[in-house]
This record gives C-alpha cells, sequence and structure tokens, in this order.
C-alpha cells in the first residue's frame, strides 16, 4: 500500500511541475486544478501508470483538444455508433459516428452521453464511448492532416510542377490526405492516388471525423423503395476498411470492390474495376442523379479511377483510401467525369 500511494504521489508532483513549467507564472492553486483537470489528470491518479507513462500522458494532453472542451471518441469495433434525438433505444436516430470520430460530450447521465459532432446533436451510449484521459489519448493517436482547398477549381497534378498533367479539379473547402510538404508544393492522396496541389491555395489542418447525419429520403417522393434501401444499406459500412483488391464490406474493399458488394444483394453483378463499370446501365447527366446512381471520377485525360454511390442530398459513399476508409464525401469533392445508372425504375 505504502509503494503504491508513494508512485501516486511521485506521479502527481511530476505531474504538477509538468505543467507549471507549461504555464506561465504566477498560477494559484486554483488555476493548476483546473490545468490538471483540463490534462484528465485528477482522473490519472487513480490509475497505475509509472511516473514515465504519466509524463509521457502529460505531455500528450497539453493542447490536445482540437477545439473540444470535453472530447468523445466513438468506440466502435465496426460500424457506426448511433446518435439519438432523445437518451433511449428507441430513440429516433438523428445521426451516425464512424469509428472514431469525434464529438462534445456535453452531458453525460444514465448511461448516455449529450454530444455534438459536426452537424449533429444528440445522445449515444456511454458503452461505446471513450471520454476523459482515454479519449484524448486516442484522439492523439487518430487525428489526421489535411489538405484545405482555399480556392475553386484547384488543379491537382501528377508531379509538383505547373507544366505536369492535370489529375483532377478539387473545390474550394473539399479536404484531401495530407502525405507531405515539398518547396511550394504540398503532396496529398486523393483517393488512392497520390498527386501535387500548390501550397498558395491550400491550408494545412489536424482534424478528427466527426459524424455524419442522416439522409432523409421520402419514400413515395419521387425515390423508390430499392433506392432508399440500397442507399441506406451502404451507409451503413461508413467507418470499414479500405483494401485495395477488396470485396468485403466488413473486412475491406476497395471503390469498385465496395460498388460491385452493394449492388449484388440487389441482383445487379458488375466487374471489379471502375473504368469497365462506367460502361454499365445508363449514361445521365448531373441533374438527373438520384440515390442509387453511381458517379465516377478520373484524370483531364479521361481515363476513369474511381466510383462511387450517390446518396442524395449532394453526396457520395465511397471506399477511398487505407487512411480514410469508406466515407460520406460531397459528390463534386473532385471533377467528376461520368454519371450512371444501373437502378432502372
Amino acid at each position: 500500500m505504502k509503494s503504491r500511494r508513494k508512485k501516486k504521489i511521485a506521479a502527481a508532483s511530476a505531474g504538477i511541475m509538468l505543467c507549471m513549467a507549461l504555464t506561465p507564472l504566477p498560477v494559484c492553486a486554483a488555476e493548476m486544478d483546473n490545468i490538471l483537470q483540463a490534462a484528465g489528470v485528477t482522473s490519472m491518479l487513480e490509475t497505475k501508470l509509472s511516473t514515465e507513462e504519466y509524463i509521457a500522458f502529460a505531455q500528450q494532453a497539453q493542447g490536445a483538444a482540437w477545439g473540444y472542451t470535453n472530447i468523445g471518441i466513438a468506440n466502435v469495433e465496426s460500424g457506426n455508433l448511433n446518435v439519438r434525438e432523445i437518451p433511449s433505444t428507441d430513440g429516433k436516430m438523428v445521426g451516425k459516428m464512424p469509428k472514431h470520430s469525434a464529438c462534445e460530450v456535453l452531458e453525460i447521465a444514465d448511461g448516455w452521453a449529450h454530444i455534438q459532432s459536426g452537424e449533429v446533436e444528440g445522445y449515444v451510449s456511454t458503452d461505446y464511448l471513450l471520454t476523459g484521459p482515454d479519449a484524448k489519448l486516442k484522439a492523439n493517436e487518430i487525428v489526421r492532416t489535411v489538405v484545405v482547398v482555399n480556392g475553386d477549381g484547384l488543379n491537382v497534378r501528377e508531379a509538383p510542377d505547373t507544366e505536369s498533367a492535370i489529375l483532377t479539379q478539387v473545390a474550394s473547402g473539399e479536404e484531401m490526405d495530407y502525405l507531405e510538404t515539398l518547396d511550394g508544393w504540398i503532396k496529398v492522396a486523393v483517393d488512392a492516388d497520390e498527386a501535387y496541389v500548390s501550397a498558395e491555395y491550400v491550408t494545412v489542418e489536424e482534424k478528427l471525423d466527426t459524424a455524419i447525419t442522416m439522409t432523409e429520403l421520402l419514400y413515395g417522393q419521387g425515390v423508390s423503395d430499392v433506392r432508399v434501401d440500397l442507399v441506406e444499406y451502404a451507409k451503413q459500412f461508413v467507418g470499414n476498411r479500405y483494401v485495395w483488391g477488396g470485396t468485403s464490406l466488413t473486412k475491406g474493399a476497395d471503390c469498385s470492390g465496395f460498388v460491385l458488394s452493394i449492388f449484388k444483394k440487389y441482383g445487379i453483378s458488375l466487374p471489379h474495376h471502375a473504368a469497365s463499370q462506367a460502361g454499365y446501365g445508363t449514361k445521365i447527366s448531373a441533374g438527373d442523379l438520384q440515390p442509387g446512381d453511381l458517379v465516377f471520377y478520373g484524370n483531364k485525360r479521361g481515363s476513369i479511377n474511381h466510383v462511387a454511390i450517390y446518396i442524395g442530398g449532394g453526396q457520395v459513399v465511397h471506399a477511398s483510401n487505407e487512411r480514410t476508409g469508406i466515407k460520406i464525401s460531397n459528390y463534386t469533392y473532385r471533377t467528376p467525369v461520368k454519371y450512371v445508372r444501373l437502378l432502372q425504375d
């Protein structure tokens, strides 16, 4: 007992010294308590961390909120954490938090957390939500560095050179995964491709994913039952892995493998290749898009290299890349090159 008590006291002292070193003086006792609580220190004193582990935790916790005062992280093995309108399993779903997405925890009571995540506010079960120090540590592991586009029609090039071929164009406000900073250029991931954008027209930021809203698709109002069902089926796999050459909706799929497996459930057979899938069905225009239609992307030479499923509301669901997995994006997150209808209803 004495040994454990000494370890806790040593850890507390180390944490206080670290916080004092990182905080402008003078600091009163009350302010120090607030600093420790903000870093998750008080609750960590009840754990069995070594002094070294404790100091490492305190260092990680400093400034790791990413805009959140009381951060929570969805802790599901696969699929999504349901966000409900009321704190009950009978409550209407208002959104879904993919695995490792973040939220602001507003209140916790009776096994439910009242949260705000992106545009979604509601309640989630605390059984599947990391909070406090655990959430901060997990956030530190999973935070992504993204490149945010500052102007419309940003050219994404195959090499860091204005003479290089344009792979696609990306709209203002859209995000790409950050890979590397070069001289005046940023290397990015656009789905499964690596490419380059001018550093002058983008901002590099750290980001945690947030909840997705429930697209309101109403039966009997211009959208067939099968389209609604297909879209809701596809959306349940958001957050699952991207695996090159894969077709498993749970263990991992690439873009065409994801589409192939979704449509297989509805009796439509497709090849495992995005460019080949573009040759099936009926070509349509952007103005004719309905939930369940396919959106294809490619380079300026017209070669198709990516496919997504339109889900309504200007959005698509797609298996993007190994960093982000299956996700939802605006359908114009990069320049579409073709639209195809497979469901003839």
